[in-house]
């Protein structure tokens, strides 16, 4: 096949294969690396040899991916503060989409997925997010297909105890207009400094999550209770949304959900902030404004 050829066959792949890896990861510039290394093995091999790239190719990046996912976890043990994964900032929410990339995975959910081992999380991502079949993920990590199987189901359970533990009980999926409901009447109480508002929009037990990196000031530990999250939400407004300083929020998808893209004047995004919801209320808030992890965000157009 020629160059041009191989660039394309890969080209075609590249949008679902980057959504695999970072779903994998929970990170956009590792996501890319891998991208970056399945490319040269895609150049080295005999591609009139592959029946089927797009197998292929998922072989190649979901293999890559579990090798770092190992090295990933011992670096993010010795993370400054708390570690989030990069947000997926979008506003697109068509069928056509979400069938190309595959099921939307929340902040909340790939904090959980952090918690499995490397082969739980291949499995039950691959599986459970973009329906691959166990055939083929058992080809991708070297197992049986029952073994592989069990992995998926192993996850699963992690998956659905960890979330019940931090639900605590609440009800299950959330209407997608309750969750904007949700949102808008938070931002509308930050940017208002209406501490009662607040309070009424945030859960009890709601838990505050921030990623700084030890680069950007955030909280190195998780803020918990309505009374807490609302009075450091307070202040920070009045620190970042008055007039003068030129920051204003903007609301998004985040990871599939809808939240917040905090911007200065110019357009530079300096924080994405995603949400989970339930009974009308915010029960988690995950903020990241490390400016590592959102390289990949868009510059927001700003209208003088």
């Amino acid at each position: 096949m020629s160059d041009e050829g191989s660039a394309g066959t890969f080209e075609q792949q590249r949008r679902y294969l980057g959504s695999v890896a970072y779903r994998l990861l929970g990170s956009f510039s590792d996501a890319e690396d891998v991208l970056q290394e399945a490319w040269l093995r895609w150049c080295a091999v005999d591609q009139a040899r592959v029946t089927d790239p797009r197998a292929y190719l998922s072989t190649v990046v979901t293999r890559l991916c579990y090798d770092l996912l190992g090295s990933a976890r011992v670096r993010r043990e010795s993370y400054f503060g708390e570690w989030l994964p990069e947000p997926e900032v979008s506003d697109e929410d068509s069928p056509a989409r979400l069938a190309e990339l595959g099921e939307s995975v929340s902040l909340a959910l790939l904090a959980v997925l952090e918690q499995l081992t490397p082969a739980e999380r291949t499995a039950f991502v691959l599986h459970d997010v973009f329906a691959v079949g166990f055939d083929e993920i058992a080809h991708s990590l070297d197992r049986t297909p029952d073994a592989t199987r069990q992995l998926a189901s192993r996850a699963r359970r992690r998956v659905r105890d960890l979330r019940q533990v931090a639900d605590k009980g609440r009800r299950g999926p959330v209407d997608p207009q309750e969750h904007r409901q949700a949102v808008y009447a938070f931002a509308a109480a930050a940017a208002g400094g209406d501490l009662q508002a607040l309070v009424a929009v945030l859960d009890p037990e709601v838990v505050w999550h921030s990623d700084g990196g030890g680069v950007v000031s955030a909280g190195a530990r998780p803020v918990f209770g309505a009374d807490k999250v609302s009075r450091l939400v307070i202040g920070l407004a009045s620190k970042s949304l008055r007039p003068e300083s030129g920051i204003a929020a903007a609301f998004t998808l985040v990871n599939g959900d809808p939240g917040l893209l905090w911007h200065e004047a110019d357009g530079r995004v300096i924080a994405v902030t995603g949400f989970t919801v339930a009974d009308g209320r915010i029960t988690e808030a995950y903020t990241v404004v490390n400016p590592a992890k959102l390289t990949h965000v868009t510059r927001v157009t700003v209208t003088p």
